[in-house]
This record gives C-alpha cells, sequence and structure tokens, in this order.
C-alpha cells in the first residue's frame, strides 16, 4: 500500500527501502558520514578560536610574576582606540604603548592599584572595561536598576487596572431595543 491507499506493483515495492527509491538508500550512509564530518570539523573550528593575546614578544617581562600581573591588568584595561577590546587583545599602537607602560610602571615598583590609578589620571576612567562605582558615575550604575523598577512598576499597575471591575454600560432604550431587533431580524 502507498500512503494514499493505493495498491503497489510487485516491482515498485521493490525499488524502496525505507520509503526511499534505491538509488537514494545508496546515499543514506554517505549523508550520516557527510553530517558527521562537517559536525567534527565546526567543534574542531569553534575549539579552536579563541581570542588572541596581541602581547609581542618584545613586551613579555623576564619575571613570570611580574608578566602575570601585566596580563591580568591589560585585560582590565579598555584600548581607547578599539574602544570595547582590552588593550591584551587589540592590536593599535596605543594599546602596545599603554601595555608597555603597564610593565614599565611594574617593573618600577608601583602596586597594581598605583598602576590603574596613574592610568585613570592619564586617560580619565574610561581607560577602565569595569568602571569603578563611586558618586560621580552612580547614575551609570543605578539607571539600569531604577529602569527595570519603573518597569516593574508600570506592568503592576497595568495590571492592577486591569482587575478593577469594567465601567457599567447603561441599558439600552426601548428605542435602542427596537432598531436592534430590527437589524437582527432582517433577512440578509
Amino acid at each position: 500500500m502507498t500512503d494514499d491507499g493505493r495498491q503497489m506493483t510487485d516491482d515498485r515495492r521493490q525499488r524502496k527501502v525505507d520509503g526511499l527509491p534505491v538509488s537514494f538508500s545508496v546515499l543514506r550512509p554517505l549523508s550520516s558520514f557527510i553530517c558527521r564530518l562537517s559536525s567534527v570539523v565546526c567543534l574542531a573550528a569553534f575549539l579552536a578560536v579563541h581570542p588572541a593575546a596581541a602581547v609581542q614578544p618584545d613586551e613579555i617581562l623576564k619575571d613570570p610574576a611580574l608578566e602575570g600581573r601585566a596580563r591580568a591588568l591589560s585585560r582590565d584595561l579598555r584600548c581607547m582606540v578599539c574602544q570595547n577590546q582590552s588593550i591584551d587583545d587589540s592590536d593599535a599602537p596605543l594599546a602596545r604603548d599603554l601595555r608597555l607602560l603597564v610593565r614599565e610602571r611594574l617593573t618600577v615598583g608601583d602596586s597594581d592599584p598605583q598602576v590603574v590609578d596613574f592610568l585613570v589620571a592619564r586617560y580619565g576612567e574610561f581607560v577602565l572595561l569595569k568602571p569603578r562605582f563611586e558618586w560621580h558615575n552612580a547614575v551609570l550604575w543605578l539607571t539600569p536598576a531604577a529602569a527595570l523598577l519603573a518597569g516593574a512598576i508600570a506592568i503592576y499597575a497595568a495590571l492592577r487596572r486591569r482587575r478593577v471591575a469594567p465601567s457599567r454600560v447603561a441599558p439600552l432604550s426601548p428605542e435602542e431595543e427596537r432598531r436592534l431587533a430590527e437589524v437582527i431580524d432582517r433577512p440578509l
């Protein structure tokens, strides 16, 4: 039987395997292999891609502890050219200068907060990828919370208004009832 209920001849039945013509059933293992292979290639490509650090070999400090501190600081400092990229990931010349400046300050003996404070004093707080919470930028930090709170209050008020009983509608006058009956009873 076919899907629509007709009887299939023996030769048509023999040419079908798993509901597909024989020519397609031969391709089934090949298509399964191609699907698996493409999945493996996509997974390998996904795992191979990672943000490349732009630190050049001539920038790396000889002391591994200082280099680790420099890398940690560089991940939290914004490239002023790229803007949403850290200086550790940016290839811009200004980012290179900032990386060298961070390493220079660390080799002089500055602590991590002193290096960050030096860069903030020189370039402003925009150099930080994660700005500090201070009074002069409290609006920046509190606006999202205030917007969420205002939205929640608006939704609550709208839902509360819906629960209030609907206003009473005045009943129809006898004249209106008569006209309504005429319209309803009128043949189309």
